[in-house]
């Protein structure tokens, strides 16, 4: 099966060698490019604004990260027009489906983008006698590879108009694909579009004058195309080319952290009430769960909380739990030694207890962060983590809130080795264990949009002044609401936020996800709908950034997949177009 991929950066190291592979191919297949042109696929991605036409670059690659073929096409979005720039197999895989499972991708994201043509050139298949018979042919097979989409050259203009007089040699034809529309292309549309493609593309080579003249020779009302002259529109039969799904990776042993204390929200149904109503969507693909060291725990948290937490789990009976009901915090350099008492040394509440797998529960919980940030380094653009215990309340040195270990804050510290990372909460509660673990740091921004802390967990924290310390003041954002909430009120927000994300020019962003701001969930007092969380997703998708979501809260359970599945059917719609 060939993997359709789209690349968005020069960055991270997976890309990096997708782009060198398809320099490769540009030097094999287009032997007229030179080398400068050849290495400007990497600044085009770096500066997409050069030609005022947004690149889109997809590589199809095998499972083992080869690259097969290519395609770039360049988006107008105020015209809503693409053109093709490049398609292209590798050396001796023309023929075999590759270019036919790229162009059906191209032509879905023209439809996504909502393009009302495709335009590329072609070379003519109305060659001159004596023409070698050997061109006639590729040529011909070219155009017939394409009308089996519609596309067909466009006539009655002087696009194919020699660019000096004496000249011979045929000029490729503008060749167009309307993507299935019945409507005809207007005159006047038709000619800007012609316009931006010769004074874009081909500004060194067309002066003002011979763009003039082509621009004035689309005189018919609407644009023509030529008949069909090999065959009707059929659907062409391509390789499988699947285009790429959320990564999905959930705990897989979440089920054995189960406390059956009254009051206990943080339930192993949870999960499976989630999983129930996404699986059948077709939008996620399931990943196993790969094991890491504890050094990624220990990068964001205190050895001796990570180390206490092991240590106490394992040492407490099965089926008892263990609260903290005395906190020695405000005295740290006197850590007490019985164990009921070391608990409030530790957490921060009086309703997160010590477990018997409390620690197993939670690593494993890290590691699916992990797992799923590490499917971002590898060129993923969605990834999601679906997990308890949740882990947004853990800091660097206390646990509390349901949470031991800070599953996003892991996998944004391990994201950060690569590139600005943003941190966006938007669980009911506020976002204390980010906020305390990335405080005084630049180069992870964390915002959080919660209840305000005067009536709401964890009371402590999350007030609006503050704001970060020494090198990372002005990288932490709250914003606290009132009591009562609407989705619309919450949207005011989260524009905000997403502002400051934008304004921070991350490479990742790494959302916090709670579901305890819906209607009736039992730890919060907002009332946002299914619809208000698939129009979160959609202001969270126009980011158009490589997104991390991690499950935080939500225990209303009966609404819990209803809400999830809302959710991504935004983010996926307006992520990346």
């Amino acid at each position: 099966m060939v993997r359709i991929r789209r690349i968005y950066d020069a960055v991270l190291p997976v890309n990096l060698a997708a782009l060198e592979q398809v320099r490769e191919i540009l030097g094999a297949q287009f032997s007229d490019l030179s080398r400068v042109e050849i290495q400007e696929v990497a600044g085009q991605l770096r500066d997409p604004f050069d030609l005022g036409l947004r690149p889109i670059l997809f590589v199809a690659e095998d499972r083992r990260r080869k690259v097969l073929g290519f395609a770039i096409i360049l988006h107008e979005p105020k015209q809503q027009f693409a053109f093709l720039n490049y398609i292209a197999a590798g050396p001796r895989l023309t023929g075999r489906g590759v270019g036919g499972a790229l162009y059906e991708r191209v032509r879905d994201e023209c439809h996504d983008l909502g393009c009302k043509a495709l335009f590329f050139e072609c070379a003519p298949d109305d060659l001159p006698p004596g023409t070698s018979p050997e061109l006639v042919r590729s040529n011909a097979a070219r155009l017939r590879f394409y009308e089996r989409y519609g596309a067909r050259p466009v006539i009655n203009t002087e696009y194919q108009k020699p660019l000096k007089v004496g000249d011979t040699d045929p000029l490729p034809f503008l060749v167009a694909d309307l993507l299935g529309g019945v409507e005809p292309i207007p005159r006047s549309w038709a000619r800007k579009a012609v316009r931006t493609i010769l004074e874009r593309l081909y500004a060194h080579l067309c002066p003002p004058e011979y763009v003039e003249a082509v621009v004035k020779s689309v005189s018919d009302p609407h644009l023509q195309l030529r008949d069909f002259r090999y065959a009707e529109p059929e659907l062409a039969t391509v390789l499988e080319a699947a285009s790429e799904p959320i990564a999905l990776v959930v705990n897989d042993r979440h089920q054995i952290h189960h406390v059956r204390d009254h009051g206990y929200v943080e339930s192993p149904v949870r999960i499976p009430r989630i999983l129930k109503v996404l699986e059948p969507t077709g939008l996620f693909e399931s990943l196993p769960v790969r094991r890491f060291s504890t050094s990624h725990l220990e990068a964001v948290h205190d050895r001796s909380l990570v180390r206490y937490i092991r240590r106490a789990c394992r040492e407490v009976s099965e089926g008892a739990s263990l609260y903290p009901y005395v906190f020695p915090l405000r005295n740290k350099a006197r850590k007490p030694r019985e164990r009921s008492v070391l608990a409030g040394y530790f957490c921060i509440d009086t309703f997160t207890p010590i477990h018997r797998n409390a620690y197993l529960a939670a690593k494993r919980a890290v590691d699916c962060t992990l797992t799923c940030a590490e499917e971002i380094l590898g060129g993923r653009r969605l990834a999601y983590s679906l997990v308890r215990p949740p882990g947004h309340h853990a800091e660097r040195t206390t646990f509390g809130g349901f949470c031991y270990f800070n599953n996003a804050a892991v996998a944004a510290n391990l994201l950060s080795h690569h590139g600005r990372v943003a941190m966006l909460d938007i669980d009911y509660h506020h976002g204390n264990g980010q906020q305390d673990i990335f405080f005084d740091r630049a180069d992870v921004l964390t915002v959080s949009i919660h209840a305000h802390p005067s009536f709401a967990y964890p009371y402590f924290s999350g007030f609006a002044d503050e704001i970060g310390t020494d090198a990372g003041e002005g990288a932490n954002l709250n914003l606290p609401l009132p009591e009562k909430l609407d989705g619309s009120g919450y949207r005011k927000a989260l524009r905000k936020a997403l502002a400051a994300v934008e304004a921070f020019a991350p490479t990742f962003l790494v959302v916090s996800l709670g579901f305890d701001t819906a209607k009736g969930d039992p730890t919060g007092t907002w009332s946002l709908t299914a619809e208000d969380m698939r129009r979160n997703g959609e202001l969270i998708g126009s980011l158009d950034l490589a997104t991390l979501v991690v499950q935080e809260g939500g225990y209303r359970t009966r609404t819990l997949g209803t809400n999830a599945r809302a959710f991504f059917l935004g983010l996926q719609a307006t992520h990346d177009r």
